[in-house]
């Protein structure tokens, strides 16, 4: 068991790749497959009043279809804010409304797009990847430092060092996986 000095090191490194891991999912679900999802849309801020605020605070979000998301404002005045800042994001959907909800239709993606998409996919994760090994490498200093302070031995360094690429290496799995659901998720047609 290594020191109470090393345990906390690691256990602040874990919970930092914990959130890379995390921006790296939401990075991956805002990333348009042919399906609506509330995710889509959820990153769009709106400005309200003077105050940017995300549009699910201003409005309901459903999918009654696989290929259409509605946008449902609590305040009716918000709608053309809405649908301006729908048009500036990089969605690629028209929004039309009826005077109370607006509507998204998803079109089918075409076999170029659905490529541009995994590229898309793949540089997130990578930068995700990149993310969790600077938290290794800062964590690894850490230690490092410790140890020529004596405040761990070369034993202890060289188990936590054995940990933390432990955990980096579950961390990095768990980013493949989710790359790899996304990869089918834009592959389905």
């Amino acid at each position: 068991m290594s020191t109470p000095e090393a345990q906390q090191v690691l256990k602040e490194a874990d919970r930092k790749m914990d959130g890379a891991v995390k921006v790296c999912q939401d990075d991956l679900a805002a990333i348009r497959t042919g399906r609506a999802s509330p995710a889509l849309v959820e990153r769009i801020t709106i400005d309200y009043y003077g105050t940017p605020t995300p549009l699910n605070q201003l409005a309901q979000l459903n999918t009654p279809e696989a290929r259409l998301l509605v946008i449902q404002p609590y305040d009716k005045s918000t709608i053309p804010s809405i649908e301006k800042a729908v048009m500036q994001s990089d969605l690629g959907v028209t929004p039309s409304n009826d005077g109370s909800v607006i509507r998204l239709p998803f079109p089918a993606l075409t076999e170029d797009r659905r490529k541009d998409l995994v590229k898309v996919a793949h540089k997130r994760a990578e930068d995700g990847r990149v993310a969790v090994r600077n938290v290794r490498r800062h964590a690894k200093d850490e230690l490092e430092k410790m140890s020529k302070d004596g405040t761990i031995s070369q034993d202890e360094l060289h188990r936590a060092e054995k940990q933390l690429q432990q955990e980096t290496d579950s961390h990095v799995k768990r980013i493949d996986e989710m790359l790899a659901t996304k990869e089918q998720e834009l592959s389905e047609v």
